[in-house]
């Protein structure tokens, strides 16, 4: 990337970006709006990408044992920021969460970005749609682009990846879901900044993955491994399963792919991990 990026947060879509990107990654922790403000003038990016987050120390569920903490990370430094790009010339990139609906199978189609977000269910998805609610009306008076990922699947190792996640459980739902491969999430993220898009944009695949799918092509490469089928209604936990449209991210020009068309790529890079 030529223009000169300044990434917020240590985690897992931080550090593939400043990868890809060859740029920085800001170290210190933001607690303040005085925080915010100094990471910008320190080092005056024409683009800022918050990939700060709070998923709790396990997952979404822990986000209910530390609401300070993720309350801080999800809403009020989103805020900031977003305080932050009004004020001055700079492009602010929130990564934000798909799952933020209730969905029904029999009846929704794809969600589009114009779609009023309900699922409060859980806390995380709670602040999720708070920062959305904030970012989004800014968004149309400066330069600001909410990018929404949901459950990540990558072509390397990674405790964040759905892949590893699978391979650790065994025991597998069998729903179509709305997921982002990161690969192609670097490339649309790429490719908005260079038209400039601003608003609220999925970036996820096309269509929908069912876990059934991705593990049957794991097998091809890995004959032993074996998993087992749960009844969603057996899960004891409340989540979100959705699909998203993709349609407004192909109106920009890119081309995305579907879901499925990225298994055996993923999978041939993930075991030569």
């Amino acid at each position: 990337m030529k223009k000169k990026i300044l990434i917020l947060g240590n985690g897992y879509v931080a550090n593939r970006l400043k990868e890809a990107w060859k740029c920085r990654i800001y170290d210190k922790r933001i607690l303040s709006y005085q925080d915010a403000l100094e990471a910008y003038k320190k080092h005056r990016p024409q683009i800022i990408v918050n990939c700060i987050g709070f998923t709790g120390a396990n997952n979404v569920d822990d986000c209910e044992l530390e609401p300070d903490k993720c309350m801080l990370a999800n809403v009020t430094v989103p805020m900031w920021l977003g305080e932050i790009a009004l004020r001055s010339p700079v492009k602010l990139i929130h990564i934000s969460s798909g799952c933020i609906y209730h969905y029904d199978y029999r009846q929704d189609k794809p969600l589009t970005e114009e779609m009023v977000p309900d699922y409060y269910t859980l806390f995380y998805s709670r602040t999720k749609i708070y920062s959305e609610a904030m970012l989004v009306p800014l968004a149309k008076r400066c330069n600001i682009l909410i990018a929404r990922v949901r459950i990540p699947l990558d072509n390397r190792p990674h405790p964040k990846n759905i892949l590893n996640k699978l391979l650790k459980y065994k025991t597998v739902i069998d729903v179509p879901n709305a997921v982002t491969y990161i690969p192609d999430f670097i490339k649309a993220l790429e490719h908005l900044i260079k038209v400039d898009a601003r608003g609220l944009f999925n970036l996820t695949n096309k269509g929908g993955m069912r876990y059934p799918e991705l593990l049957d092509v794991y097998k091809k490469y890995v004959p032993d491994f074996e998993y087992v089928l749960l009844p969603l209604r057996n899960l004891k936990l409340d989540r979100t399963n959705l699909l998203l449209s993709t349609k407004k991210l192909e109106k920009t020009g890119f081309k995305v792919r579907n879901i499925k068309d990225v298994y055996d790529e993923c999978i041939k890079h993930y075991v030569k991990q």
